[in-house]
């Protein structure tokens, strides 16, 4: 690659995370970044390694997630998404490209990540989208729910929140603001909506899977603030399933947050 020409491109990516086995590349299966980066080296005719903002579980899905790489390719902004999609498979769509400072990091400069956990709450499992949303069978309680997650507001350390296999050099983490809403056109879906600085391995999920046994009645409510006061993962509920959780968004310094 010749550094004179090098320029450094924002990519943001939508996938269905169900085919794979997480965004980062490696041994035991098939994952999104492997995939994105062999895309990018026939695009561009180089060897491409593209940087993630987040590295989403197995199965988990994303609308706006982030990455970038670098290339000499002449291929303008515009036209990179076009001609990846047309080296991608139908579960990986390239949405945006934009060339940025060269000193920018997908992951070390995201400011903010938005996540979405959908649930389904009706006796028979949906038809439709049903990879998109958890199948809770009994009725959930969304104001319980609410008020439950209110609790994780603020810059809190969430040990207990952090799944075995965690790497984290700290578990505090600044949860910016989250809601809890039940569909006004389909009243048998409710939408965990959470923002914040970063997240810990599996902590939404766990978050999600504590909400909804809340709003059963399997748990008393409080578990967040039992759970955040001693550290002890067994004061929370279940690991909700990965396919109902997508990544919105990822935000950078200057973007509005919403």
């Amino acid at each position: 690659m010749d550094d004179q020409a090098v320029r450094r491109v924002r990519l943001t990516l939508a996938y269905d995370g169900a085919g794979y086995a997480g965004w980062q590349r490696q041994v035991n299966g098939l994952a999104v970044q492997e995939v994105v980066e062999d895309a990018l080296s026939k695009l561009t005719g180089e060897q491409v390694k593209a940087t993630g903002a987040s590295r989403t579980d197995a199965g988990v899905h994303a609308l706006g997630q982030a990455a970038h790489f670098d290339t000499s390719t002449r291929v303008p902004d515009g036209k990179i998404p076009l001609a990846l999609n047309t080296l991608l498979p139908p579960d990986i769509r390239a949405v945006t490209a934009e060339t940025v400072d060269g000193g920018f990091h997908a992951r070390f400069h995201a400011k903010a990540k938005v996540y979405r956990y959908m649930y389904h709450c009706a006796r028979i499992a949906p038809a439709l989208e049903r990879g998109m949303r958890w199948h809770v069978p009994v009725p959930l309680d969304e104001r319980l729910m609410r008020r439950e997650a209110l609790a994780m507001v603020g810059a809190r350390d969430f040990a207990a929140f952090a799944a075995s296999g965690s790497k984290a050099k700290t578990t505090v983490r600044t949860i910016e603001s989250v809601s809890v809403t039940r569909g006004i056109l389909n009243p048998e879906l409710i939408e965990l909506s959470i923002r914040g600085d970063g997240f810990l391995y599996n902590m939404v999920r766990i978050l999600a899977g504590t909400l909804a046994d809340v709003g059963s009645g399997k748990l008393e409510p409080g578990a967040v603030d039992r759970a955040v006061e001693s550290g002890d993962r067994l004061a929370l509920g279940q690991t909700a399933p990965p396919h109902g959780l997508t990544l919105m968004r990822v935000v950078y310094e200057g973007e509005r947050v919403y």
